[in-house]
């Protein structure tokens, strides 16, 4: 069984990433999409986006990251993806799974998903141009309005290439309403012959299971369910192998969240952190009501000083209860 962290774009950057694959569980994880349109992009654009490759393409718990592109010219995403393997990216994903409006209309993302054969000649370029060593993946959606297509497309991923897909078991006008329709997958895997990844609507590992029913998939990649549950990994791994694990507490929480703030503070305007630490509460809340009272504690707190001594006390509190 393989769990892998879901690129999203906003929120799974490399200091999400780090907190996450340092709690542990997780096999490996895929940047936020790189937008390539035409031309070759300079080095900086892919450590923005992956510092990770300055670190061997691993996180510092050792886990790898795999570089996702997203775009529609095959020429000019197969050079960018030669940069990126150049770069020491162990994996190549393409992204044919963005659901983002303004990705869409610039032919970016699931809109490609009514277009099989320009998948099929994105993922055959990628190929050619990166070292056999090295797999070229995709991501993808059940369709973009609808379901017509999606054997086409999952068909032409593969003819053209891929080594594995991860699919997101929803359409792009599905969004991210529920219930993710995890059947579909079942059906691609029946089309294809290279391993399937089962993707969306996965927040406890009791959905884990009914995904891997409903899907036939033993491997999965969490995106919002491993926000809102950081320890998702081990839990799913715990009911799969029979082994009682207690879920990680608030207590253990805050101290992730407080090396989370402070990391993001490091990295970018100031400003930004605050708002970065109220969405990352926003999820948790789903999780623990805790995260609902510290959100509202800090609603209308933009000032990082006055922000990281509140954790700072939140942590304080929560060890004394302990």
């Amino acid at each position: 069984m393989q769990i892998a962290l879901a690129p999203m774009e906003g929120l799974v950057d490399d200091v999400m990433r780090e907190i996450l694959t340092a709690i542990g569980g997780v096999d490996w994880c895929v940047t936020e999409f790189i937008r390539v349109t035409d031309t070759l992009l300079p080095l900086r654009t892919f450590h923005r986006l992956g510092s990770e490759l300055q670190q061997g393409a691993q996180t510092q718990s050792g886990v790898p990251v795999r570089v996702q592109l997203l775009g529609s010219e095959p020429e000019w995403l197969a050079l960018n993806a030669a940069r990126a393997a150049d770069l020491g990216a162990p994996a190549i994903d393409l992204n044919f799974g963005c659901p983002a409006k303004t990705v869409n209309r610039h032919r970016g993302g699931a809109v490609l998903l009514q277009e099989p054969q320009t998948l099929f000649d994105i993922v055959c370029a990628v190929r050619a141009a990166v070292p056999a060593a090295i797999p070229v993946t995709a991501k993808m959606r059940l369709g973009y309005e609808d379901t017509e297509l999606t054997l086409d497309c999952a068909r032409a991923l593969e003819q053209g290439g891929a080594a594995q897909l991860v699919v997101h078991a929803r359409t792009k006008t599905d969004g991210y309403r529920p219930p993710a329709y995890w059947e579909w997958i079942a059906r691609i895997k029946q089309q294809v012959s290279v391993p399937v990844i089962a993707n969306g609507e996965i927040w406890t590992a009791a959905d884990y299971l009914q995904c891997r029913a409903e899907s036939g998939c033993d491997d999965v990649m969490l995106g919002r369910g491993l926000i809102a549950c950081p320890d998702l990994a081990w839990q799913i791994r715990a009911l799969v192998d029979g082994v009682e694990r207690q879920p990680m507490t608030w207590a253990q929480m805050l101290p992730w969240l407080n090396v989370f703030f402070r990391a993001v503070n490091a990295k970018t305007v100031s400003q930004h952190a605050p708002g970065r630490l109220k969405q990352w509460l926003m999820y948790l809340r789903r999780s623990y009501p805790e995260a609902g009272e510290l959100h509202q504690l800090l609603r209308r707190e933009n000032r990082v000083p006055e922000v990281a001594a509140m954790l700072e006390q939140q942590c304080q509190q929560q060890g004394q209860a302990a």
